[in-house]
């Protein structure tokens, strides 16, 4: 091993290691890798902005053609971070995360050049958005990697701000787009687009370029001031996660949890699109949709803190039972199937506090498996990892069974019945084995 690169005898669980040593290099790597996860997450939502922008320059895609394109980047992140979650114990924090911030240009570069020619096909944008899904698919590297870096006790609160900041990109994306479209800051490269009803001109390919820069400037930094911790394991090695039940039901609670707030986030802009801007010509979905992801990811952040003081299991049952409410009311409030434009606060309030209960639970449930699975650090990131991949097909799932959903019955009722099922599911789950009294790993 190089020792520049790999640390050695480095112990989080001493005490005395830990003030006088690792704290020190623990939140220096989270800092680095946290600034990464952002402007992972921002190149992964990109197209929540892009498939409603689309067809106000011309292009003509059907909302069936849309919601797969929201899809993709899902598909992909799911996909890629089924790969990412076995490869820090191979290649160490420092090359994976360098390298796959640096690999994040190359999709941006093509949206950026793609939006300014009115002749990109459907099938090219498709392939965009399956790369653009490297954003999310990291994120099972970056996690895992923070796990070994903190002290159990403090595994909450560093995977919280870590998750909590890096979900800040989703927002960071809807906020930030409809500000920069009008600035004529990479003109100099020939484009600008017509909005074909106002006659406006705009800049979509600026919300890709603009994170070029900063993605370079990361991945440098990252390079060359990361460290890696010699857990050492071998594909085969490290899938012996899968032998322990607890896996499968860590990854219900995790799609309960993050696969909703990925998913929502993917689907909000287009949910609002086509629910009620029939309604009211006047209504823009990115003026709301930041709002959501915003609040999760503020959530994920505090109660990360609040998951180390009272444990994550409790947090994660409370999250079940209100987002069972919430999509019940979502349903026989008539929210899904709106009937007049006055109704839109109602569907706001609500799913804002799907997003507040997501960010709860994902606080908790990450506090939650380093302490299922205490006898094994590796086996608890290789566990972070693979629930984070799994949940990571939120957004492929949403948009596509959304679709469908309206397809077989005319509406998104029947999606949300599905996504009341998966949480009854995973309540039980954490209840059972987490929560209630003489539970087999309460945490």
């Amino acid at each position: 091993m190089n020792n520049s690169e790999w640390l050695s005898n480095y112990d989080p669980s001493n005490e005395g290691f830990w003030n006088s040593t690792g704290k020190k290099i623990a939140w220096k790597t989270l800092t680095i890798t946290t600034t990464a996860l952002l402007f992972s997450f921002a190149t992964w939502f990109l197209y929540s902005v892009i498939v409603i922008k689309l067809p106000q320059i011309g292009y003509q895609f059907s909302d069936d053609q849309l919601f797969w394109l929201a899809a993709m980047p899902g598909l992909a992140g799911g996909i890629l971070r089924i790969v990412n979650t076995f490869l820090i114990p191979i290649y160490g924090t420092k090359k994976v995360i360098s390298i796959t911030t640096f690999i994040k240009i190359i999709p941006l570069l093509m949206l950026g050049f793609a939006v300014m020619d009115p002749n990109t096909s459907f099938q090219y944008f498709m392939v965009i958005g399956f790369l653009m899904g490297i954003g999310g698919g990291d994120f099972s590297s970056y996690m895992p990697s923070t796990s070994l870096f903190f002290p159990k006790k403090e595994a909450g609160t560093a995977l919280g701000i870590q998750a909590g900041i890096g979900n800040f990109g989703v927002s960071l994306v809807q906020l930030l787009s409809p500000l920069i479209m009008s600035l004529t800051i990479f003109s100099f490269l020939g484009g600008g687009e017509t909005i074909v009803a106002t006659g406006k001109k705009i800049y979509l390919e600026n919300i890709a370029f603009i994170y070029i820069v900063p993605l370079f400037i990361t991945g440098i930094w990252a390079w060359f001031s990361l460290k890696s911790i010699p857990v050492m394991a071998t594909f085969r090695e490290q899938l012996d996660i899968f032998k322990d039940k607890h896996t499968l039901y860590c990854t219900m609670t995790y799609i309960m949890t993050f696969g909703i707030f990925a998913g929502l986030s993917a689907s909000f802009p287009l949910m609002i699109k086509n629910l009620y801007v029939p309604l009211d010509k006047d209504l823009d979905p990115l003026q709301y949709a930041f709002y959501g992801p915003l609040i999760g990811s503020a959530t994920r952040i505090i109660f990360g803190k609040v998951a180390d003081k009272i444990g994550g299991a409790f947090l994660t049952q409370l999250t079940g039972l209100c987002l069972i409410l919430l999509f019940l009311a979502l349903i026989f409030g008539g929210y899904l199937t709106p009937t007049s434009k006055n109704e839109f606060n109602g569907f706001l309030a609500i799913i804002l506090c799907i997003f507040f209960f997501t960010g709860i639970g994902n606080a908790a449930t990450f506090k939650q498996y380093p302490v299922i699975f205490s006898n094994s650090p590796r086996k608890a990131a290789g566990v972070i990892g693979w629930t984070a991949a799994v949940a990571a097909f939120g957004p492929f799932v949403f948009n596509v069974l959304i679709s469908q959903s309206r397809a077989i019955s005319g509406d998104a009722r029947l999606f949300f019945w599905f996504l009341i099922v998966g949480c009854v599911m995973a309540t039980f789950v954490n209840w059972y084995f987490y929560t209630r009294k003489g539970c087999e790993r309460p945490c």
